[in-house]
């Protein structure tokens, strides 16, 4: 959610909270002083009547219309409890009732005690109310569209400049060597967000060019010693005759040297994936790689008696051929290798992911295995071969799974 959305929900629940509150105080407010007005018109028909029987000795007509009524009841020898009453009373034009306000007293007109029933209508009151608490509730409408409206155009314009630090950012490529331009700005709290946005471009573009030149002459500086010892190697081996015990530290040493070379290069690629150094995007045919890659693996699948299964569709991407090719061999090999005699291997493709399924003895953790130089036991491998897939997969949007079926591994990549 974003903030100007999260600031104008709670901006609105608190002023409709607010804005309902203050119109209930106001409505019950509003109808507390015009009945006090009621209550002060009732008193004064009171003392009318307590003059007009002061004067003349006697009670008054009874007096009847729509919006007030006087009636006389007589009584015992006590008195009633004046007070004021909500009551209805029945409208002599329409033959309805309607609400009204009564005022309860008595008088005493020689010695006989009466009760007074001054009874008013409530109904012009009532509608005034109305009237007031809709005039109440539009304001409160108009305030929350021009609060909004406002909130609108003044915050998008307050927080123009943090958009544009934003967009800076989501452009932001070491690969293409983007710079992150000063956006200048009122607000200080912006102004700083900008000068350290820009001030942490900046060292990250020196620190990986920093890397970049190191990573590059790492691997130019050991290609060089591990060529000589290779050499060396060579010359040593055509020098004379060895005995078993030389033979094998020769070959410790050859596969030791091997086993660097592979390091290095894989190293190597890993630095590239990883800071996007690898451009060079065209339409691969999945299925071409995944044939030229059991071809390669013949020669091991038929050492081992691996029955090879494969149903290969059409699958097309856009990607690097050389990191596919890498994608590909990479799982055909640790499947071939961590089979076991006489096991099974299927490669299927189809227009959604690629399955590897190979037999194999032991399971294994799969977030470990994708970490660099995890290795399982009795492993040869350098321990990046997963973690390439990895970095391939995520490098182009794939998704890199794992199962484990019973005594079989499955490998999948979802395109």
């Amino acid at each position: 959610m974003k903030l100007l959305t999260k600031y104008n929900r709670i901006n609105v629940a608190v002023t409709v909270i607010i804005m309902l509150v203050t119109g209930i105080i106001y409505y019950y407010t509003i109808s507390h002083i015009l009945t006090n007005q009621i209550d002060k018109d009732l008193v004064l028909e009171e003392n009318e009547v307590f003059s007009y029987v002061s004067k003349n000795h006697h009670l008054p007509d009874v007096y009847e219309s729509n919006h007030q009524q006087i009636a006389f009841m007589k009584l015992g020898s006590g008195k009633v409890k004046r007070r004021f009453v909500d009551t209805v009373y029945h409208d002599l034009d329409e033959k309805d009732m309607e609400a009204g306000r009564a005022l309860i007293s008595s008088v005493n007109v020689s010695g006989q005690n009466y009760s007074i029933l001054v009874t008013q209508s409530k109904v012009e009151t009532e509608d005034l109310i109305q009237v007031v608490f809709l005039i109440t509730i539009g304001v409160i409408v108009i305030l929350l569209l021009v609060l909004l409206l406002l909130n609108r155009i003044i915050l998008k314009s307050i927080w123009k400049p943090f958009y544009k630090v934003l967009s800076q950012l989501k452009d932001f490529s070491l690969v293409d060597n983007a710079s992150v331009n000063s956006t200048p700005s009122a607000i200080d709290e912006f102004t700083e967000l900008d000068h350290a946005v820009t001030s942490m471009a900046d060292r990250v573009k020196n620190d990986y060019k920093n890397l970049k030149v190191f990573t590059e002459n790492a691997s130019h500086e050991l290609m060089t010693p591990i060529s000589v010892i290779n050499s060396k190697l060579d010359t040593l081996v055509q020098t004379d005759d060895f005995t078993d015990k030389q033979s094998k530290l020769l070959n410790d040493i050859y596969g030791t040297v091997t086993r660097l070379t592979r390091l290095n290069k894989s190293m190597l690629l890993l630095a590239k994936i990883e800071n996007g150094l690898i451009q060079d995007i065209q339409q691969v045919n999945v299925r071409e790689v995944l044939e030229d890659s059991i071809y390669q693996h013949e020669e091991m699948i038929l050492q081992l008696g691996i029955t090879l299964k494969t149903k290969l569709g059409n699958k097309q991407i856009n990607a690097n051929r050389s990191l596919m090719e890498i994608l590909v061999n990479n799982l055909i090999s640790n499947a071939i290798r961590h089979n076991y005699q006489a096991g099974s291997l299927s490669v299927l493709l189809d227009a959604d992911k690629l399955s590897i399924i190979n037999t194999g003895k032991h399971a294994f953790n799969f977030e470990q295995v994708l970490k660099r130089f995890h290795k399982s036991d009795g492993s040869e491998g350098i321990g990046l071969g997963l973690t390439l897939c990895k970095q391939i997969c995520d490098r182009y949007g794939f998704k890199l799974q794992y199962q484990r079926d019973k005594d079989s591994h499955i490998f999948s990549v979802l395109f």
